[in-house]
Formats: structure tokens, C-alpha cells, sequence
């Protein structure tokens, strides 16, 4: 099971990741690799370098029961070293499994949407991109371009506003705070802006957290209430 809010269960047929954007600043994978390591985790021997996992791809079909699946919470599925024919096994393990809905979140937008061609998509799987301020509000156009059928944003961790979304085919929005020792500040005004563009663009928003150095004291609660909207999910319940 995960303690990420929005899923239920994480899938990590990659590890590790390079820095790309302020958003990277604190990343709780790469802390979260070194433990790993120090533990002797023989997945995690080479720490936060990118590696491929062949026997990972066999784990999705082992699932019993339709799950909420965060695919690649210690990577990014797009990052450069990945080839495209693993991302196109990962992709195939996806479809395979039309039960579960399988969620990818990356930064690296532009390579997504240039490898979007030579992938097939199912309704199974969808596809975000993290925009953590308007310096890399871009790549939210490279993910509509994109054939998913859900697409979604995480805007977390939030460092600036983003006052002016475009939402035009976006399905789902998660918005949350920086943690950890030194986090950066989110203002509660940039989050109450994005759930009235959500709103009035009849967007799921889902409020992840402040953040914070003590996160779990601070919650999740924006104007009195909890925001746990998902966009529809559509599965073929396996037999």
C-alpha cells in the first residue's frame, strides 16, 4: 500500500532520476533511494542512478484484486536514459492489465510527447505532468498534445501561483505543499485560485497538502473541507 494520498499502491519498473527543474530541490525519492541502499535493498545498490528492472515487469499481473497505481514514484518513466522499447514493455504490462488504473507523472514533457507516437494508449492509463510554478507551465501543453486519454497535473510541490491554467483536455488536478526540513512556503491564496479554476472549468481537484516541517499536523483542509475529487474511472473488472 502507499501513503501518497491520490493512490493506493506504487509500481517501480525504473529507479532513480536526475535533477531537471526547482521542483527537484527536495526530492523525497532520491533521500528516500539512500535508505533504501543503506539497508541493502539490491534494487536500490547503485542508489539514485537510472536503472530499468526486468522482473518488475511481472508484478501487476500478480494483482488480485483492480488497483490505483502509481507507476514510477522512484523515477521518471520519460527520463533520457530509459529507452523507449522498456517504455514500450511498461506500456504493454499496462494494457495487459485493463483491472488497474495505472498513474505516470513525469517533468520531462517534451520527450513524452515526442515518444507519444510510438506508444499505445489505453484507457487504463493516465498521464500527468508536475508543474511546480509558471517556469515550467509548458509542460502542460506538451501533455494535451499527447494521446492519453486521462491527463492530469500535480502542482506539487507549489513554489508560485499559477493564476492563468490552461484546462482545455486536462481531467484532474492535485495540488500540495512542499515538505521535509526546509520547505518552501506555499500560499494558501495560490491554491484557493486553482480550485476555483478547476471549478469553474469542471476540473477534479484534489488537495494533497500544506506541507510543511511537520506535514501530518498541518492536513489537507482548504475552506473548511477536504477535496478528494478523481476524475471517472473507467475499468474492466478482471473475471
Amino acid at each position: 500500500m502507499s501513503k501518497i494520498e491520490w493512490t493506493e499502491l506504487t509500481w517501480n519498473p525504473t529507479t532513480g532520476c536526475t535533477k531537471i527543474s526547482q521542483g527537484c530541490k527536495f526530492c523525497y525519492a532520491e533521500i528516500m533511494s539512500k535508505r533504501l541502499q543503506s539497508m541493502g535493498i539490491d534494487k536500490y545498490k547503485d542508489n539514485f542512478k537510472v536503472r530499468t528492472h526486468e522482473s518488475a515487469l511481472d508484478t501487476p499481473y500478480k494483482w488480485k484484486k483492480s488497483k490505483m497505481v502509481f507507476v514510477n514514484s522512484m523515477s521518471d518513466l520519460f527520463h533520457n536514459d530509459v529507452p523507449l522499447e522498456f517504455i514500450q514493455r511498461v506500456f504493454k504490462v499496462m494494457r495487459d492489465n485493463p483491472q488497474h488504473v495505472f498513474q505516470i507523472l513525469t517533468k520531462r514533457a517534451e520527450r513524452l510527447l515526442e515518444l507519444d507516437p510510438h506508444l499505445k494508449w489505453s484507457h487504463n492509463i493516465w498521464m500527468g505532468v508536475s508543474v511546480e510554478d509558471n517556469r515550467v507551465e509548458d509542460r502542460i501543453d506538451f501533455l494535451r498534445k499527447t494521446s492519453a486519454r486521462t491527463k492530469f497535473l500535480s502542482l506539487e510541490p507549489l513554489i508560485g501561483p499559477l493564476p492563468n491554467l490552461n484546462l482545455e483536455l486536462i481531467d484532474w488536478v492535485i495540488v500540495g505543499g512542499e515538505s521535509g526540513h526546509k520547505p518552501r512556503p506555499m500560499n494558501p491564496e495560490w491554491v484557493i485560485d486553482i480550485q476555483e479554476q478547476c471549478q469553474a472549468k469542471d476540473v477534479a481537484f484534489f488537495f494533497k497538502q500544506w506541507g510543511g516541517k511537520n506535514k501530518k499536523k498541518a492536513g489537507r483542509i482548504l475552506n473548511g473541507q477536504t477535496y478528494d475529487e478523481m476524475p471517472e474511472i473507467e475499468l474492466q473488472r478482471s473475471i
